[in-house]
């Protein structure tokens, strides 16, 4: 949030004006614990959506150097963006090389 003008002593606060920006988690994932626990998070809430865990990867990626990645995945930049857009629809060889070059690994669980 960016606040632009001030406000003296005794001036209505609607003389303020506020600009917001979308909101991004990727601005929100600092380490690779924090990683690794918001892609948990969209693996368990996902259902049978796997656009979820897609775009999950797509937001980690985005939190840290997409280029770097990019290269450590064998992809283009643009690819890579595509890939993990919220339209992408990457194999799960893909979805195995971003998480690996992410220093990410899948497993399953027994869940019976």
């Amino acid at each position: 949030m960016k606040r632009t003008g001030s406000r003296k002593s005794g001036e209505a606060m609607n003389d303020m004006t506020e600009t917001f920006t979308p909101y991004d988690g990727a601005d929100y994932l600092g380490s690779l614990e924090e990683a690794a626990a918001y892609l948990e998070a969209a693996l368990e809430e996902s259902g049978d959506d796997p656009s979820v865990v897609t775009q999950a990867l797509g937001t980690i990626a985005r939190s840290g150097n997409i280029s770097e990645l990019s290269r450590r995945v064998g992809m283009s930049r643009e690819g890579l963006y595509k890939a993990l857009s919220t339209t992408g629809n990457p194999s799960f060889a893909t979805i195995l090389k971003v998480a690996k070059a992410l220093g990410l690994k899948l497993h399953f669980e027994s869940v019976a």
